[in-house]
């Protein structure tokens, strides 16, 4: 399941995020970009995401799937366009075959929504 591997390198880099604040953030949402090239199933990684933060400390995290479209340009007509799987990516206006993919390829965080703890004020000892 490619779903499950994406999830592995999603949580390294999340556990990497966090290794940079010096006190733990409470993460509320992760939103993803996800091309559709990418044959990466949003409500698969969903689920793939919710099993694997449980128990952790992104449990009750919500993952934001922000779709891509699939967007490539035409070097003979200069054309950008929805590439078709049934008319094998090509031109629409010349047919001529996709070489150029503008868009449709990201899988990456587009943001992190968090809250960071506030940090114990120190007691005044004068007091």
């Amino acid at each position: 399941m490619h779903e499950v591997d994406m999830t592995r390198y999603l949580l390294q880099t999340l556990e990497d995020w966090r290794e940079q604040h010096p006190v733990q953030p409470h993460v509320g949402t992760v939103h993803l970009l996800v091309g559709e090239f990418t044959c990466v199933e949003p409500s698969q990684l969903r689920l793939s995401f919710v099993a694997a933060v449980e128990d952790t400390w992104l449990a009750g995290t919500r993952l934001s799937i922000v779709p891509v479209p699939l967007v490539g340009e035409c070097l003979v007509c200069g054309s950008s366009y929805r590439p078709d799987p049934a008319c094998g990516y090509a031109s629409p206006c010349c047919g001529h075959p996709l070489e150029i993919i503008i868009s449709g390829r990201e899988l990456k965080i587009q943001r992190i929504d968090y809250i960071r703890p506030c940090s114990p004020v120190p007691s005044n000892p004068c007091s």
